[in-house]
């Protein structure tokens, strides 16, 4: 007998060719063709790793026994425990006795009384399957024996009860399902549904996935009362900053269903074009441009509204607009400029055609950030933005705004005190077209504005550290003034006045591009405090703010706002704003909320009341209230509860 006594001891056996058994322990014993090893045992045998607190090896028939605590564990997939296990290196074959298996990938887990392993395949006896906690699971199945493909990765049970706790809900003597999440071919979960007016709803996405920067998903449907179709849509990935994908469909009207509801059309088509690219300079013209770069496509197109309300069975996300818009954005941005370019086309599904339809193509935008003069002193920036307002048939413009805040900033009484003052410069130039055969226009209305108002600001911001809380304060008065305009062509048409002031032309439809509003003398005041933790964290929130007008006619002391947050404790958080009315000597808006949130429940009550004060007073009163119980990481109960106090609904 030999026996090697050592803290780790290697024993490295080699068996049929290149099929190699390694067994590390502290207590080895070998005699003849029989090897024994106590105490942590561990066996490696190609990619499995198995530790138990004993095993025996027969060298002449390739047998391996494990006892006690038993653990296998094949690359990253899988674990199987157990308390005695049986391994025939020779036949491949491996028994284990109980058995319990999980499979890290689905995190599906079974348990049987022995299981018998050949192979690809393992065969278990008397079992349960699950993917919830295996203490307490949720649901579980039951089966009389089952089979797993360890390359496949299909599970197959038999004669398979269904539970929800301890509540048997469903036999099957036969239940198969593949725990592999690697994409491939196949059918996608089916979605059924049931409607009064629609009848039995049916889909079956098929899901193709032949590489793996593209897949195809194609959505055959049918709605038993009304028709049939079918939506798919084609993804890809081309680069590792861009993706995109295309939609396309169609839905037929039953003959019946179309003239009952006398729908507009009895066929439904469209698509839609998505793809975005955030490194689009560089990726298609080659450069090597420092800053970032974005483009955006979302194209749009369909014949009616119901092709998108028939892409799904939810009928809450239900569109009802009769209007659509295609957008293509892009960008270029750096630390010190924003180039920028935007086209936008609208489609009124309403109309007969679009030609009187006003699109914006395009908008071109650039931005100068926020730069500074005189040792900061001086800050200012610069925006100009013009846009193509076009269509077939009417009138058309070319807008240009321009804007340039210059500031002027200082401080006093050791930085204590800071002072600002702000002159906000725009420009506005508009240039007309016009598309009808006949220019009906009598005068000429392209024109300009050049106009200006003023900030004045005085503000204080404090802070101070205790033991365990850090207090912020910003208090600070904004004044706010109208300073000087001047005008031509269409801006001073479209601002003409009465004597009382009411504009003469507003309603004139050569005023529908005119977007300019008069400022009003503001004094703005307002006091904001911040209370955090010694771990950063808000604590309180606390805001007020006072706006008053000034005009020729009366000064109106607007409302005040009163807002306040608080955490409670770690989990529960409580928000009020409130908008008091001076001139009402009332309360006109109020907001509550209240919410707890932990990893498990998330609950949370809100109530808003509002009141107008005008000829007939109008008053809204709401709660909304909802809950979310986590159960786990695979299952989530939500309850959602809304109550109108004013309509009793």
């Amino acid at each position: 007998m030999l026996k090697l006594l050592f803290i780790i001891t290697i024993f490295v056996l080699n068996l049929y060719a290149n099929d190699k058994v390694e067994i590390y322990a502290s207590d080895i014993n070998s005699k003849g063709d029989i090897v024994k090893a106590d105490g942590d045992v561990v066996v490696m045998y190609k990619d499995y790793i198995l530790s138990a607190k004993k095993a025996i090896y027969d060298r002449s028939t390739g047998e391996l026994e494990l006892f006690g605590n038993i653990r296998a564990t094949k690359g990253n997939d899988y674990k199987i425990l157990g308390n005695h296990a049986k391994m025939n290196i020779a036949k491949k074959e491996r028994s284990f006795k109980p058995f319990y298996m999980l499979e890290h990938t689905s995190n599906v887990w079974w348990s049987g009384s022995k299981s018998m392993a050949k192979g690809d395949d393992i065969n278990t006896t008397a079992g349960i399957v699950s993917s919830c906690d295996p203490i307490n699971p949720l649901w579980k199945m039951e089966f009389s024996s089952s089979n797993y493909n360890q390359d496949t990765m299909f599970l197959k049970t038999y004669n398979t009860v269904l539970y929800l706790y301890d509540i048997p809900v469903l036999y099957t003597p036969y239940f198969a399902y593949s725990l592999d999440k690697t994409r491939r071919t196949g059918l996608l979960t089916p979605h059924l549904g049931l409607s009064d007016s629609e009848g039995f709803f049916y889909q079956q996405p098929i899901y193709i996935a032949e590489q793996d920067w593209w897949d195809i998903e194609i959505k055959p449907q049918i709605r038993t009362y009304r028709g049939s179709g079918v939506y798919a849509t084609y993804r890809w990935v081309d680069s590792d900053h861009s993706k995109g994908s295309y939609t396309a469909g169609y839905f037929k009207e039953k003959d019946k269903y179309f003239k009952d509801r006398n729908l507009e059309n009895n066929t439904h088509s469209g698509y839609n074009l998505n793809y975005i690219n955030d490194n689009f300079i560089n990726h298609f013209f080659g450069t090597d441009l420092d800053g970032q770069s974005a483009i955006y496509t979302d194209l749009k197109y369909m014949n009616d509204i119901d092709y998108l309300n028939l892409s799904t069975n939810d009928s809450t996300q239900n569109v009802t607009s009769n209007q659509i818009y295609s957008r293509i954005n892009m960008f270029y941005n750096n630390k010190d400029n924003y180039f920028g370019a935007y086209f936008k086309y609208y489609k009124d599904l309403a109309s007969q055609n679009n030609d009187a339809t006003l699109q914006q193509l395009p908008s071109l935008q650039y931005h100068n950030y926020l730069s500074t003069l005189l040792d900061d002193y001086i800050l200012y920036s610069f925006d100009m933005k013009s846009t193509n307002f076009t269509r077939i048939k009417g009138k058309t413009a070319i807008k240009t705004d321009i804007n340039i805040p210059l500031s002027v900033q200082t401080s006093m009484l050791d930085e204590y005190i800071n002072l600002s003052y702000t002159t906000y410069i725009s420009a506005q130039h508009t240039a007309f077209g016009n598309n009808n055969e006949e220019k009906t226009d009598p005068i000429d209305y392209d024109g300009y504005i050049l106009r200006n108002y003023n900030a004045f600001n005085i503000s204080t911001q404090q802070t101070k550290a205790y033991d365990k809380l850090t207090h912020a304060v910003d208090t600070g008065v904004e004044y706010i003034i109208d300073g000087q305009d001047t005008r031509s062509g269409y801006y001073s048409y479209c601002e003409l006045k009465n004597a009382s002031g009411v504009r003469i032309n507003s309603n004139d439809k050569i005023c529908e591009f005119y977007n300019i509003s008069q400022t009003q003398d503001n004094l703005k005041l307002y006091f904001s405090q911040y209370l955090y933790g010694d771990d950063g964290e808000q604590i309180i929130y606390h805001r007020l703010s006072q706006n008053i007008s000034y005009s020729t006619d009366n000064n109106t002391t607007t409302q005040l706002e009163n807002e306040f947050d608080i955490k409670i404790t770690k989990y529960l958080t409580y928000y009020n704003d409130v908008y008091y009315d001076y001139d009402e000597s009332a309360i006109s808006k109020v907001f509550n909320n209240i919410a707890y949130n932990n990893k498990s429940v998330n609950l949370a009550f809100s109530h808003i009341y509002q009141q107008t004060f005008t000829k007939e007073p109008k008053e809204t009163s709401y709660v909304t209230s909802s809950l979310v119980y986590n159960f786990n990481k695979h299952y989530a109960y939500h309850l959602k509860a809304d109550y109108d106090v004013e309509n009793s609904f």
